[in-house]
């Protein structure tokens, strides 16, 4: 098979064979391990290779066709650019790695409709031209169709509505979880943080670039491959961190956004009014749940009877010192919904749930580290007994709280 190697087309080229061997690790990891969202990580990386090509194959001098014509034929009818479909497939990677209930139903192939649509689109104009007609026709054998203005303009647009959703979820997922686990601090999921940075710097180098172009720059196609050698630095990023930051969910909880009034982001502005789901509720629908609600959940009913039961349970039972404690769990144990019982701590406590019960814990060691019937053990075993199940959580909480290091409060 022709193909000219020089600096350029050769570089670009050993970011496509890792970026192939990356997601060839990724989806047997998904089958392995079953980590579905090891499998969209894969499709994107697999979109990131072929996004590339045009300028690795270009440069190889596939475009020219003076060398190897089915080669410039093949440039133009296999779709490369596929924006279409790495927005949803983006949204669909944070929406697994971070739900472990999340399940791939049939109103989720509506986002992929449109990308899908042109591969058959593209699909029809190859038959036409080169199996039917055999000749150009629906192609006019001198422009790539994934260059189209109009392709181009769709496409980043689907891009950074999708984005910006991926975005939206995981800050209502970092909202919620402070809500509804004591273990928060372990599914902050600062690598989901990192990826969606990486995304936001592509697309908006993107524009970058095409905002040059509209002010006059003369940007030619040399100039080009430099803006598609950053891309394959960032997605090259993403496969080497993605692939050393798999998450594992060891315990399951229920994802469901609706459970509180979660904070909404809205030009820049919190508001803590808006109650929003993973399937965008209606207005209507949040009604008719505040409907239900008993009288013991509206915000006068926040009775000294139940912040004691509050208490109670978790300074005389220790609740606290279960790891994997869930608000859900608690509420449970009290007889009561998760949604009264956030209601108590956030407004009796000042605290959401996360941290009302890691002060505790924070409290046991600290009172524990000052007994000399103690001195015998390690720092990370009080903490361990506490409640804590790593390092890292513990001195952030420990700091958050006491405003100083385990260390001074130990006896030697």
């Amino acid at each position: 098979m022709y193909f000219d190697f020089n600096w350029r087309s050769s570089l670009l080229l050993i970011f496509f064979f890792h970026g192939l061997v990356y997601a060839f690790l990724f989806f047997r990891k998904a089958y392995q391990k079953e980590h579905p969202s090891d499998n969209w990580l894969g499709f994107f990386l697999i979109m990131c290779i072929l996004y590339i090509c045009p300028w690795m194959l270009g440069y190889a001098g596939w475009y020219w066709g003076t060398e190897c014509l089915e080669c410039r034929n093949f440039m133009f009818y296999v779709p490369m650019n596929h924006t279409l479909l790495m927005g949803p497939v983006i949204f669909m990677y944070i929406r697994t790695l971070l739900n472990p209930g999340f399940k791939f139903s049939k109103l989720d192939r509506w986002h992929f409709v449109p990308g899908i649509a042109y591969i058959i689109w593209t699909i029809v104009v190859a038959v036409t031209d080169l199996l039917v007609l055999k000749r150009y026709y629906l192609m006019d054998g001198q422009n790539d169709p994934d260059f189209d203005t109009w392709y181009q303009a769709i496409g980043f647009f689907s891009l950074l509505i999708y984005l910006l959703l991926s975005l939206r979820y995981y800050l209502m997922y970092r909202a919620f979880i402070v809500q509804e686990l004591s273990f928060a601090d372990n599914l902050q999921f600062k690598w989901v943080r990192n990826f969606l940075i990486a995304c936001f710097l592509y697309f908006f180098s993107t524009v970058l670039l095409d905002i040059l172009r509209l002010a006059g720059v003369d940007i030619g196609y040399q100039d080009t491959w430099w803006y598609y050698l950053l891309f394959a630095f960032i997605f090259y990023y993403i496969a080497i961190s993605g692939y050393a930051n798999s998450i594992e969910q060891k315990r399951n909880f229920e994802l469901d956004f609706l459970r509180y009034k979660m904070p909404s982001l809205i030009g820049g502005i919190v508001s803590d009014n808006i109650a929003v789901n993973e399937e965008e509720a209606s207005f209507e629908v949040l009604k008719n749940i505040e409907a239900q609600e008993t009288p013991e959940s509206t915000d006068s009913y926040i009775s000294s009877i139940w912040i004691d039961k509050v208490e109670h349970a978790i300074t005389i039972e220790k609740m606290y010192r279960n790891p994997e404690l869930t608000l859900t769990d608690l509420a449970n144990h009290l007889g009561t919904n998760p949604s009264l019982l956030s209601k108590i701590i956030n407004r009796s406590f000042s605290k959401n749930f996360n941290d009302y019960v890691n002060q505790y814990r924070v409290l046991e060691v600290k009172e524990n580290l000052a007994n000399p019937a103690n001195a015998h053990l390690t720092i990370m075993s009080l903490a361990y007994d506490a409640g804590f199940n790593s390092k890292a959580t513990f001195n952030r909480a420990f700091k958050k709280f006491t405003g100083d290091s385990p260390k001074s409060y130990q006896i030697k």
